[in-house]
């Protein structure tokens, strides 16, 4: 979690408890400072402090969770080549660990990787690495014939480094790069990327991209205010003007290429619009920055690409900083580069959020940094964000009535892929996570409160139908693992009425449901049911608890445990007790780890006990 607010305090310092070992007993557990980067918060720490911590192209049919997106994702390791396959690995900081699946290709150059469409396209993006300080570029051909351009690479925005938080090391490695082919392919035929120098291919997405919007009647266009679509002129006074004299109405971007070199403010009352996210294209690293908005804001079609290559936690270089207003909207935008997506303070109450691809973020895709009421963030896709994809924190007054639901989010590579940090009513519903690395669960349900004044968890909870694929960590500092869904009584107990319900979890890497109070102090976590899941494959156990307190769960059904069914041992020593209460349908989890000096291993190892 992290982003900028005006009028927070200057960073403070962290500081860290390290896991003492005694023997025979459990390794004791110290308290953890989380730094604090002026107004920003690492979210990433979210664990025990001793231990690790226009015209629309058509959709794809939604999967049952996570978004309806218009492209078809294939993976490079599915598909033919000379390279390299590398992975599958969960170790951060290395190419496969920050790619989806865990696994990429590896092309030397002159290697190429052969994709057979699964449906019809006419672009491509794909995510690539390639050695730090390096360029270079994918050649194209579409059943051996070259298209007319080529993906540019470059590892500009690939190597991040958070030397301030616990345990990290340089991650991001995966950018995007894309193009449109100038061409109809077919399903079945073959899209073939060539290398020029050595590069990594994670995933290529392959679209079928409408043509061009038209204005629409009564827009006022950026160009008739002086906006140069070549992107050589700066156009941010255009931009501004053009806001200006379309209040109450529509600004639009045409086709073109357009560089901001300052941010817009008092933005209010206004829809800004393209002519689609592949037409329309904005370049800077700030587009909004405003602390109070009028709202009615609405910013619709087209993209925005940042240049963010280091995280400076005081700089506001967000695609959206502050305030929308109520009622606003933010739909059809391609978002990349930036440090943080949406970064949301103020009054933004009624906002929706929906329809977005949000990619290369330094930190979080989208944060509601409190006092929201209402908003909807919906149908989404998130990949490869340097912290929380997804996170509501109420810090000021509580989010309250706010719901992320039926996104998709991959590979956020610090921290987790949707986190609640405090709040009211909130809801996360059919959401798919996969591939977390490092520092985070899928699904962290959290008291933990950075900064006061914060507002924990309160009225009811819902954790419903979402599907977590290879989510989890093992915190690299602590070597302690963090569960595919955490609830976490961090700074409080745990008082709200938290249901988690319809969960399906694939291939968990460590543990599954984690409940825990991270800061070390054994509060309690009380109030929660767990029930309907279906777990495939665990790496140690399906349910870890690491604190006192009581929760019911009904028809979680295990295949494929790991090394045991449960991990109960609550810390500190003596705080009390954690009951696993059996709600009925309950199979392959009725084991309990023995020895609470000792932490499963994936993969089964160890004696558990019946």
């Amino acid at each position: 979690m992290d982003g900028t607010n005006e009028g927070a305090p200057e960073r403070a310092p962290g500081s860290a408890g390290r896991r003492t070992a005694r023997a025979g007993r459990r390794p004791l557990r110290t308290a953890l400072a989380v730094a604090v980067v002026g107004a920003a918060v690492v979210g990433a720490l979210g664990a025990l402090p001793d231990a690790a911590e226009a015209g629309a192209p058509a959709k794809a049919p939604a999967a049952t969770a996570g978004a309806a997106l218009p492209f078809t994702s294939q993976e490079a390791e599915d598909a033919t080549t000379d390279g390299t396959v590398v992975g599958p690995d969960h170790t951060q900081g290395t190419l496969a660990s920050e790619a989806s699946g865990r696994k990429a290709v590896k092309l030397a150059a002159g290697q190429s990787v052969d994709f057979e469409l699964k449906a019809a396209a006419n672009a491509v993006d794909v995510a690539y690495n390639v050695p730090d300080g390096q360029e270079g570029s994918l050649a194209v051909r579409v059943n051996g014939e070259a298209v007319e351009g080529e993906l540019t690479t470059t590892s500009r925005h690939s190597y991040l480094d958070t030397p301030w938080i616990a345990g990290s090391t340089t991650h991001h490695l995966f950018a995007d790069t894309r193009l449109l082919l100038g061409r109809d392919a077919a399903a079945g035929d073959t899209v073939t990327l060539t290398a020029s120098a050595e590069t990594t291919v994670d995933v290529a997405d392959f679209e079928q991209v409408a043509a061009p919007a038209e204005m629409p009647s009564g827009a006022v266009s950026v160009v008739d205010h002086g906006a140069d679509p070549t992107g050589a002129g700066d156009s941010a006074q255009a931009f501004r003007d053009a806001i200006a004299a379309a209040r109450g109405g529509t600004v639009w971007i045409p086709e073109g290429d357009f560089t901001l070199g300052s941010e817009l403010n008092g933005v209010s009352d206004v829809t800004i619009q393209g002519a689609g996210n592949w037409h329309s294209v904005v370049r800077g690293s700030r587009f909004v920055n405003q602390t109070q908005s009028a709202g009615n804001v609405h910013l619709k079609d087209f993209a925005v690409f940042g240049d963010v290559t280091e995280r400076v936690d005081g700089n506001p270089d967000n695609f959206v900083n502050g305030s929308l207003g109520a009622n606003s909207s933010v739909s059809g935008m391609w978002v990349q580069n930036f440090k943080v997506g949406l970064w949301l303070t103020g009054t933004n109450d009624g906002l929706e959020v929906t329809g977005n691809r949000i990619l290369g973020m330094a930190a979080d895709g989208l944060n509601l940094n409190g006092t929201a009421k209402d908003v909807t963030v919906s149908d989404n896709f998130l990949r490869n964000t340097g912290d929380d994809a997804l996170a509501m924190w109420s810090l000021n007054a509580a989010n309250e009535r706010c719901a992320f639901t039926g996104n998709t989010v991959v590979q956020p590579n610090l921290a987790n892929g949707i986190a609640i940090y405090g709040g009211t009513d909130i809801t996360v519903s059919g959401n798919l996570v996969k591939d977390t690395n490092a520092l985070g669960s899928g699904i962290a349900v959290s008291n933990q409160k950075f900064l006061d004044p914060f507002f924990p968890l309160s009225g009811t909870i819902t954790v419903s139908g979402n599907e977590l694929v290879r989510t989890g960590a093992l915190n690299p500092n602590w070597k302690h693992p963090m569960g595919a869904l955490r609830v976490d009584a961090y700074d409080s107990a745990i008082e709200a009425d938290v249901r988690i319900t319809d969960t399906t979890v694939r291939d968990s890497p460590w543990s599954v449901f984690e409940f825990v109070s991270g800061g070390g102090k054994g509060l309690a976590v009380q109030n929660v049911t767990v029930s309907g899941a279906t777990v495939e494959n665990t790496g140690t156990v399906a349910v870890q608890a690491e604190t006192r307190g009581e929760v019911e769960f009904s028809d979680v059904v295990v295949t494929g445990g790991g090394a045991a069914g449960v991990y109960n041992c609550p810390f500190p020593e003596g705080s009390g007790t954690f009951t696993v209460r059996d709600g009925g349908g309950n199979s392959g989890w009725d084991t309990e780890w023995p020895d609470c000096a000792t932490w499963p291993e994936p993969g089964g190892t160890g004696a558990a006990r019946g």
